[in-house]
């Protein structure tokens, strides 16, 4: 995935969930979109360094979109929703080892409890669905963990991945990692113990569970390895807020 023409500038404040104020290299003050409804841990911090896209659509409030920052531990993308774009290129391409039995590929599919998953893969060994994660809660030791807050949202996406498993049915919750700093990942379970356990049902019932790092960058964003993922963080420290 690549970006056109990122706008670099410092961020003064994230508000409202859905904006932020940034200042540009001449001095300008304007408002973005910001397009992440997490808390943002470690990536909203005022007086970092962003990058923006500009959308050319004239019925746009605020035609900024802020994509990037440089935290401290490293660049990260906090425009969650690329990371369905990312992993859909990844398996296109087919640099996701283990599925090229299904080269057929859709995206946004209805199935199970009237949700939509993100990516629906098929052929003639049966049907994948995979739901797209976007990691950026980064912990010094180079932990991710997800979520960054309490999400409903999450913990229903992962019962429908469980009901939607099946003999030709696979099941896989694809953690997208958005930042440079994170070398492995785990379940949030200090900032959302329901998620954990969620996560913990849907794998003993064969939900299986990806990670892969991205290289971020302001001309792109791609798949770059697979990371180790364990159920809860090695480290107990990097549990710790």
């Amino acid at each position: 995935m690549h970006f056109e023409n990122l706008i670099e500038g410092r961020l003064l404040r994230r508000y409202k969930r859905f904006l932020a104020d940034v200042e540009l290299h001449d001095g300008q003050r304007i408002t973005v979109h910001c397009p992440n409804t997490g808390a943002m841990t470690g990536c909203a911090e005022p007086g970092s360094r962003v990058w923006l896209s500009t959308s050319a659509s004239k019925t746009r409030k605020y035609p900024h979109t802020w994509e990037l920052v440089e935290t401290a531990h490293g660049l990260a993308c906090i425009h969650s929703a690329k990371a369905n774009q990312v992993v859909r290129e990844a398996f296109a391409a087919g640099r996701i080892p283990g599925f090229t039995q299904y080269p057929q590929l859709r995206t946004e599919v209805k199935y199970a409890q009237g949700s939509r998953v993100d990516l629906v893969l098929a052929g003639a060994a049966g049907v994948v669905y995979v739901e797209v994660k976007s990691v950026t809660l980064c912990r010094e030791n180079g932990q991710g963990l997800f979520p960054d807050a309490v999400s409903e949202r999450g913990r229903k996406h992962l019962l429908a991945l469980q009901e939607a498993r099946g003999q030709t049915t696979r099941a896989v919750l694809f953690f997208c990692v958005f930042h440079q700093g994170i070398d492995k990942v785990s379940a949030a379970g200090a900032i959302d113990p329901r998620y954990r356990e969620a996560l913990q049902q849907a794998m003993a019932a064969g939900v299986e569970v990806l990670a892969w790092g991205a290289a971020v960058s302001p001309s792109g964003i791609e798949l770059q390895r697979a990371l180790p993922f364990s159920l809860d963080p090695q480290d107990p420290a990097s549990t710790m807020e």
